[in-house]
């Protein structure tokens, strides 16, 4: 990676880990008939965080992701990783939400060895480095981890309707 590469990538984490997308300080712990909710802590590190995903159906549609809300506290990597999830999620289908997680998981595990997709990850590829660093890992998949949790209870629920 080049350096003017990972300087952007690093501003883009400084900058989401203090600007925090979909971050609230309500309690998002309960969901309601379209959407989930997933608690996830990191005994690691410490990290936690509560996700409530709402997902929206239209007949003859994909469900898409209506919004992400979330709160929790943790270090910069994995608020930040909330923060650009939470901006980037709202609009998807599930399916594309579910590539994009799969490809942030591949390139998170590769140490370093799997360049990220920008045009899959936009944001999110700016975790790239983090997958060098093992510990960081889990910081940084905290959130999409519980986002993935909440999608799938919000879609069951959205199917028995």
């Amino acid at each position: 990676m080049s350096a003017e590469l990972d300087q952007l990538y690093q501003t883009i984490i400084l900058e989401h880990s203090h600007k925090r997308s979909g971050e609230t300080d309500q309690d998002v712990s309960s969901a309601g008939e379209r959407s989930g909710v997933s608690h996830q802590y990191n005994p690691t590190c410490g990290d936690e965080i509560t996700v409530r995903v709402a997902v929206a159906v239209t007949e003859g549609e994909n469900p898409t992701v209506e919004a992400v809300e979330w709160n929790g506290e943790g270090c910069s990597i994995s608020m930040a990783a909330a923060s650009v999830l939470s901006d980037m999620a709202p609009g998807m289908s599930l399916s594309e939400l579910g590539k994009m997680i799969e490809h942030f998981r591949e390139m998170l595990r590769s140490r370093g060895q799997v360049a990220p997709d920008e045009e899959i990850l936009g944001d999110a590829a700016a975790f790239a480095g983090v997958s060098k660093f093992v510990a960081r890992v889990k910081c940084a998949m905290l959130s999409w981890v519980a986002v993935e949790d909440a999608v799938n209870q919000a879609a069951s629920k959205a199917r028995a309707n």
